[in-house]
């Protein structure tokens, strides 16, 4: 793994322990059934509450959003109920979210993200047929232990996004080199198939299933479709980080790599990429956006809730 100057780390955020939601007049557009949300970093820390639960400091380094008191000991119901938030709606948005740090190799300092954009939009079943979310679901996108390409790209991908030599950079499993200016984009896709019963699994992922290929029906030319397997019927929104880091010094991201990047450093950083996620929404809030953006297939944008209501 790469070495981390743990004197640089981001100093944590006090977030905001308001419920920031109000009234608008703004009304959400037709769409594809989608609501996203933006937080900012919350804190870097050794711990997981997901995969090591009451040990602090046992895993890699993590960059944290929106719950500000999460930490080893964090359960679904200390999220929901305490900590502020670094999310747009404040505390209506007590989730936390979190990926391995990007490290500077050239001094080990840890690179701090401009925001992580959270996306919730129809699962694959269809607007209709997308669930609420579980209280208390927690998961993990990604393999922390891997060493090469992840098989599918379209799970976890990077990007060049802006600059002069970007424009039509395509989607890779290693980190870019991004032109000074551009932001290098972390992409990281969740399962949207859920077991109907288990809020978590021993591997953390068991419970939840990205969709099979199935033959579409409906289609004359072969295509086929991708639905939730058997053991996992219930779809639930569909889940996407993208973690936007702006790139400010000439070829700096040929430095960078992932703290949970354990192989050998003469190859491209990024292939561990993964992420973690612990529902902590006001359940009142997130039915909210998934009856009124979902399943009514608006585009709720990033602050809408569909029923005359806006997070801020």
């Amino acid at each position: 793994m790469p070495y981390i100057d743990t004197s640089k780390l981001a100093a944590p955020s006090n977030g905001v322990g308001t419920f920031n939601v109000a009234a608008t007049t703004e009304v959400a557009p037709a769409g594809e059934g989608a609501f996203r949300t933006t937080c900012t970093v919350s804190k870097m820390s050794f711990d997981d509450p997901i995969v090591f639960p009451g040990q602090a400091g046992k895993s890699h380094l993590h960059t944290f959003f929106g719950n500000t008191g999460v930490n080893a000991d964090s359960t679904p119901e200390s999220l929901r109920t305490s900590g502020n938030s670094t999310c747009r709606g404040g505390i209506a948005n007590r989730s936390a979210y979190w990926v391995p740090t990007m490290i500077d190799t050239k001094d080990g300092t840890p690179i701090v993200p401009d925001s992580i954009g959270v996306y919730y939009k129809m699962s694959l079943m269809g607007a209709a047929a997308t669930n609420p979310i579980p209280t208390g679901l927690r998961m993990i996108a990604g393999d922390p232990n891997a060493s090469a390409p992840h098989p599918d790209v379209f799970s976890m991908r990077f990007k060049c996004i802006g600059g002069p030599n970007n424009s039509n950079d395509q989607y890779g499993s290693v980190i870019p080199n991004c032109d000074v200016g551009a932001t290098m984009w972390s992409e990281i896709f969740f399962p949207t198939c859920w077991d109907g019963v288990n809020l978590d699994s021993p591997d953390h992922k068991s419970h939840m299933s990205y969709g099979v290929l199935v033959p579409d029906p409906t289609s004359t030319q072969g295509w086929f479709m991708r639905v939730c397997p058997a053991t996992h019927p219930v779809p639930i929104p569909s889940i996407t980080f993208n973690v936007a880091y702006v790139v400010k010094e000439l070829n700096a991201p040929k430095r960078w790599r992932l703290s949970s990047d354990n192989y050998d450093p003469s190859l491209p950083g990024g292939y561990s990429s993964h992420a973690d996620w612990f529902n902590g929404w006001d359940a009142t809030i997130s039915n909210t956006w998934a009856k009124n953006c979902i399943q009514n297939l608006k585009d709720c944008h990033s602050h809408l809730l569909g029923d005359g209501r806006m997070m801020f």
